[in-house]
């Protein structure tokens, strides 16, 4: 995008970019039978699309939503409607046509034919703010992956100057290889490099994920659409500061943080990237190791927005990705569900939501207010305690031993003796338990039952 170069007000030159205005078009689709029972709210769908342009800062002057009664192969819609969509474009001066469907990139380059302006597809969309927002090495690299992977099937698009051909020697390449071969072979280059970068940066998070089970702690992970309250949740149950905006994608990378649980007991809660519906397939893969937080988690908190109405349509979809990544109840993993925004819900909406969580066994809060998230803390301890109760009898010198305790385990019940012992229930997974007995072995441990 280049850069303008106009006065302002005060005399200085201004180089920001300018501010496209955009049109944002939803397809739907034809649908029957149960696609068409599950099939998202049009209106809401528009309502996202837009939400993700403004994301990116466009200006957005128009909208629509189209009905396909058929897939136009080469350009999605008939000859009709690009002629109608193409009039709106010069009436409304649009600098760029979102298209809120998965594009093939002979619809888009027949599409910006037609209409006379800079088209782009869901997937693009996308891309581009993961782009924007992404702040650290990984997350860079896997939406530098996923780009590079989307960009390649596209350069029929991007260059309109490739019919010529150009000879070589060497790197360079062979006698008549045409442009456009040779930059699909730098960007095969490029991405073979970055696939053994990102490669190396999941050996280091995989170290890192392994010294954490060394200490122990239980973790935690949040999951959930974008948008649906995870990072003020996040910063509410830990008291941290992650950015947290009522915007599509305002957080992408994984962010870790300890939580006290309500009996004094340590864990881990990660806030991960957030999902949503047609989530584009390269962004899956890029994103695999990110999303491994959420597969080694011991319990996982899916959060959704239920003030939305299209609460239920944003659960499935993220259920599909879940399914995908093998975190599922099925797959013997501990999920659940948590219906953020109750303060947005007020009257006898409100007792029928409560209801339904009740019965669905979902966990309501609000994490603005705090509503139900001690509750949610104490139900998630519940989950993860799962290490038997130990008794343990401690003299009056074991006071290092007894800090250890409260450090490392948790402990249920105690009683002090008037001859100064200290007798404990407690509870610590084996390898704190190993590394307790090695460092205090005068220390009267038995378990409890026997």
């Amino acid at each position: 995008m280049s850069k303008s170069t106009s006065k302002s007000p005060d005399g200085l030159i201004d180089h920001a970019d300018p501010i496209l205005r955009a049109f944002v078009i939803h397809p739907v689709r034809p649908a029957r039978g149960q696609a068409a029972l599950e099939a998202r709210d049009p209106k809401a769908r528009l309502e996202e699309a837009v939400g993700l342009a403004i994301a990116l800062d466009l200006d957005v002057v128009e909208t629509a939503i189209a009905p396909l009664r058929a897939v136009t192969p080469a350009t999605l819609f008939g000859s009709g409607k690009i002629q109608e969509f193409k009039v709106i474009c010069e009436v409304e001066e649009i600098d760029v046509a979102v298209f809120d469907d998965q594009l093939t990139p002979v619809q888009q380059r027949n599409l910006e034919r037609g209409l006379g302006v800079k088209v782009v597809d869901r997937t693009g969309l996308i891309l581009e703010i993961f782009a924007r927002r992404a702040r650290t090495r990984e997350g860079k690299l896997q939406v530098e992956l996923a780009r590079l992977d989307y960009e390649r099937s596209r350069l029929v698009r991007t260059w309109t100057h490739l019919e010529r051909q150009r000879g070589g020697t060497g790197s360079t390449g062979g006698p008549g290889e045409t442009q456009i071969e040779l930059d699909r072979r730098l960007i095969a280059g490029t991405i073979g490099k970055l696939k053994r970068e990102l490669e190396e940066v999941r050996r280091t998070r995989t170290l890192h994920r392994s010294a954490r089970k060394k200490v122990p702690y239980p973790t935690v992970a949040l999951v959930g659409y974008t948008n649906a309250g995870k990072s003020t949740l996040f910063n509410r149950l830990t008291n941290a500061e992650v950015v947290a905006q009522d915007m599509l994608f305002a957080t992408l990378d994984p962010t870790l943080r300890t939580v006290k649980l309500p009996d004094g007991r340590p864990a881990i809660l990660s806030d991960t990237v957030g999902f949503i519906s047609d989530l584009p397939h390269e962004l899956v893969e890029a994103f695999r190791a990110t999303l491994e937080e959420v597969q080694e988690a011991d319990v996982v908190l899916h959060v959704r927005d239920v003030a939305n109405p299209d609460t239920d349509a944003q659960a499935r979809d993220v259920q599909a990705v879940l399914s995908e990544l093998k975190v599922t109840a099925d797959d013997g993993k501990t999920v659940v569900e948590v219906w953020n925004k109750i303060d947005l819900v007020e009257g006898e909406e409100r007792e029928i939501l409560e209801g339904r969580a009740k019965r669905s066994d979902a966990s309501p809060v609000s994490a603005v207010t705090g509503e139900g998230c001690a509750e949610l803390l104490k139900r998630v301890g519940g989950l993860i305690d799962d290490t038997p109760p130990m008794a343990l009898r401690l003299g009056p010198a074991d006071g290092e031993a007894l800090a250890w305790i409260y450090r490392n385990g948790r402990v249920v019940e105690r009683e002090d003796m008037e001859d100064g012992e200290v007798r404990l229930v407690a509870r610590m997974d084996p390898q704190a338990l190993g590394r307790f007995e090695r460092q205090f072995p005068t220390v009267w441990v038995m378990p409890i039952g026997e």
